[in-house]
């Protein structure tokens, strides 16, 4: 079983810089440095939509281009944690933002909901304008 517990929301104003964290508890006998990590974000009325993905596979990076050089996805795997750094933060950018896990590497686009078989309870980022 993996939980994942995200952390770092609040209500910040346009252009200001925010770091979110996602903690993954573990008992699925893969280590954390094995698994495929993403960041999602959801509005009401939408569809959770991707933000950032970095696979275990060369250490990859994949951004939506929403964010592309705004924010930045990394990992410490020695703490089981990964983050995501929100630069220049704009209104739009105001969501539950969500971290996902694969944990058995599967053949889904890093970029897809489908890929992900567990998800935090999320963490609002509110951008105020």
């Amino acid at each position: 079983q993996v939980q994942l517990v995200e952390s770092g929301g609040r209500l910040v104003q346009t252009g200001d810089f925010l770091s979110l964290s996602c903690k993954v508890t573990s008992d699925s006998g893969r280590p954390f440095s094995a698994f495929e990590m993403g960041w999602f974000r959801q509005t009401p009325g939408a569809e959770r939509e991707f933000v950032a993905a970095y696979t275990w596979r060369g250490g990859r990076t994949y951004y939506a281009d929403s964010v592309k050089g705004r924010f930045t996805i990394s990992r410490d795997n020695a703490k089981n944690t990964m983050f995501l750094q929100m630069n220049s933060l704009k209104p739009e950018d105001t969501a539950v933002y969500y971290c996902a896990a694969d944990p058995m590497g599967n053949a889904y686009l890093p970029t897809a909901r489908e890929k992900y078989t567990s998800w935090g309870p999320g963490t609002q980022v509110t951008v105020s304008s």
